[in-house]
């Protein structure tokens, strides 16, 4: 019996999720006397999960796999998570895996457990802890089903690295033609040196900016933070910058360490979607702006003058410690 733990990837690579959920799987494993089995599709190498606690990994090579394609990729799960004989299997809160795991969940007549935040508060019963409420509250949710599944929120345990060497293992799970009944036609990415669904640290912008030939401002800080940037909803309904940039409850949900809000005023729609960031700071011009009551801290004043003034003391701050 293991812990099974998807690992996210793109184009062969892991994505840092991947480690996060490898890391929680462990201890999970830990705490149940058992060892950790990853799955990885299509990744061309796989031994840096060794340092997350993996002990064995189930290596997919399927071209067909090379897009995320939710039948196919339930499927697989399916099969590994039977081959494996696992009792608690574990993905993330990354959009593809929300939509994954109602699928995985109905094929494996498991209980689905998401945005988790912790370890298992019990094993017996097996209850963890969970957000609700747009990341305004917690509860408890026990999980009663024979086969538990667990998505994990992102950015809510971190890495724990250790030592280990995990057993690769060829894994050629049966696929039929239904699987792939939806086809991906293209792929539209976003070309942004950090994504925001790897990113500790988020710039976002808003209108506050005026228009889009001052953005660059919001790239110079996100480059001296080695952060993601991002935007609010009327800005790229706009047209200032790309769709995927969108953050907030109608666009990408943020979970990072560290939020920074450029004039963005704060509707409530865009503040849901970033309330799971740990720490929060606006600048702003408008000392009554919304944003001021969910932010750990404030800069009232003119963001033309504020950000470039933060941008060179970065700079000199990180060439004085470097």
């Amino acid at each position: 019996m293991s812990v099974l733990v998807y690992t996210e990837s793109e184009n062969g690579k892991f994505k840092k999720i991947a480690f996060e959920s490898a890391s929680y799987a462990k201890e999970v494993a830990e705490k149940l006397g058992s060892t950790v089995t990853a799955v990885a599709i299509n990744v061309d190498d796989t031994s840096e999960l060794s340092k997350y606690g993996v002990d064995k990994v189930l290596s997919v090579k399927n071209e067909k796999l090379s897009n995320f394609n939710v039948k196919a990729y339930a499927d697989v799960l399916q099969q590994a998570a039977t081959k494996e004989e696992a009792k608690v299997v574990i993905l993330n809160s990354s959009a593809n895996d929300k939509y994954l795991a109602p699928v995985l969940a109905i094929s494996l007549n498991a209980g689905y457990a998401s945005n988790v935040v912790a370890l298992p508060e019990s094993i017996s019963p097996f209850k963890v802890k969970r957000t609700a409420f747009t990341n305004k509250a917690f509860n408890i949710t026990e999980i009663t089903s024979d086969i538990k599944l667990i998505g994990l929120a992102k950015n809510s345990f971190g890495l724990k690295e250790g030592e280990g060497v995990a057993t690769v293992e060829a894994f050629d799970p049966t696929l039929n033609e239904d699987d792939f009944s939806i086809k991906v036609e293209a792929v539209d990415k976003a070309t942004g040196k950090v994504t925001i669904a790897d990113a500790e640290i988020v710039v976002s912008g808003g209108r506050g900016l005026k228009g889009p030939e001052n953005w660059g401002m919001i790239e110079d800080l996100a480059e001296v933070l080695g952060a993601a940037t991002a935007c609010s909803k009327p800005v790229s309904d706009m047209g200032w910058r790309p769709h995927e940039e969108h953050v907030g409850q109608t666009g990408k949900p943020v979970a990072s360490n560290l939020y920074i809000a450029v004039g963005i005023s704060g509707a409530i729609q865009h503040l849901a979607g970033i309330n799971a960031s740990k720490v929060k700071v606006v600048i702003n011009n408008d000392p009554e702006a919304p944003f001021f009551k969910a932010a750990d801290y404030g800069i009232v004043g003119d963001a033309f003058e504020v950000v470039p003034e933060l941008i060179e003391k970065l700079k000199e701050f990180k060439a004085n410690n470097a």
